[in-house]
């Protein structure tokens, strides 16, 4: 297997008045499982094409372990592509498809792919399939054929471009787990390109979160979810969204203090939150996880402020409460905690799930203690 790295990586088109990738600098371990996450047009897809080979940068190197494969034809690195829309050549059967990556990067005899062929789509439970043609199978079916191709060639790097979204959420559920566990089982390295980001923390050992071509922050998935560090990431890994709440921080006096005089509250901040910080009297951003915020039915005086419900959404395990505090501000309460739409209620968080957000730079104020790889440039 191969450890990639991918070293100040740039990408332009339309003779550099557009800028897809932008200095990205990425090591994937050998055997780790990468997903590369962000919104559309944000650069994953380009970055993989350029992994793949399918791309030429316009700068930076990508290394395979210590080959430096940036100039290396695509059918010429040892890597195997799933594609979002199968890419199956429809007046092939099954049978042909997977042998054909086989034929044309091996050299194996023909009796050699059929059998490597038969054993793939007996893992992958298609081998009824293999006479069919792919106008003949369902989604998951073609996607297990798309999967049991790229497995068959033995890559030394997995590379899969959103290869679930057009499944069902029931299929994607199996897929996911599925590609998990065929990745674990051959110890192939991955990079796993998805705009999902529900799906990003649930396959990656990393996440690797690009926003205009940039690379934002790399990490585990708990700790981007717990230590954001900055807004773009706070609001975009999590579901549901991230509250923000725009405040004025007020150090008059012994404390620091967040105020939001709109919605009505004052928030003073313990001096082992502000751990020796010292914030200026400005605006700044604050937020919090609906996880992370209680609501109280009966406000007793001593919550942090009193707001309405404007909607209560039960979706079984839980309740999105929608409160009147800002916009689209959300809490996810416990399917026993239901007030009626235009109740007043009370909320309250602790101070230690609060993050703090510069206004003009995006960065969280209070960011803990994390690798070099993991800050935004």
């Amino acid at each position: 297997m191969a450890e990639v790295t991918l070293d100040s990586l740039r990408k332009e088109f339309d003779r550099g008045t557009i800028v897809a990738v932008d200095d990205v600098d990425l090591e994937i371990e050998d055997g780790e499982f990468v997903t590369v996450v962000g919104p559309s047009g944000c650069g994953k897809t380009t970055t993989l094409r350029m992994v793949a080979g399918l791309e030429e940068p316009t700068a930076g190197t990508i290394h395979f372990d210590d080959e430096d494969v940036t100039d290396v034809h695509a059918k010429n690195r040892s890597v195997a592509m799933v594609f979002q829309n199968y890419a199956l050549y429809p007046h092939k059967t099954v049978r042909e498809n997977m042998a054909f990556g086989l034929k044309m990067s091996t050299e194996m005899t023909k009796d050699e792919r059929h059998e490597r062929v038969r054993e793939m789509a007996e893992m992958m439970g298609i081998e009824e399939l293999l006479d069919d043609k792919p106008d003949e199978l369902s989604g998951g079916q073609k996607q297990r054929v798309a999967l049991g191709r790229a497995i068959a060639r033995e890559p030394e790097v997995f590379l899969f471009d959103e290869p679930l979204s057009n499944l069902d959420a029931k299929l994607r559920t199996e897929m996911r787990a599925e590609i998990q566990k065929l990745q674990k089982e051959f110890g192939v390295t991955a990079m796993y390109v998805t705009h999902d980001q529900e799906e990003a923390m649930t396959m990656g050992d990393r996440l690797a979160i690009l926003d205009e071509g940039q690379l934002q922050q790399v990490g585990k998935p708990t700790e981007v979810y717990e230590n954001p560090v900055n807004r773009f990431v706070a609001g975009f890994i999590g579901s549901p969204a991230m509250n923000f709440v725009d405040v004025d921080v007020d150090t008059t006096g012994d404390t620091t203090t967040l105020v939001n005089e709109a919605a009505g509250f004052e928030l003073p901040l313990s001096d082992q939150y502000l751990r020796g910080h010292d914030l200026r009297d400005s605006a700044y951003t604050l937020g919090i996880r609906p996880e992370n915020v209680s609501v109280i039915e009966e406000p007793k005086g001593n919550e942090i402020v009193t707001t309405t419900v404007e909607v209560v959404e039960p979706i079984g395990s839980d309740n999105y409460v929608h409160l009147a505090l800002t916009d689209d501000f959300l809490a996810r309460s416990r399917p026993d905690i239901k007030p009626e739409p235009d109740d007043v209620v009370g909320i309250d968080f602790d101070e230690r799930d609060l993050h703090l957000f510069d206004p003009e730079t995006g960065e969280d104020v209070f960011l803990r203690e994390v690798e070099p790889e993991t800050v935004a440039p």
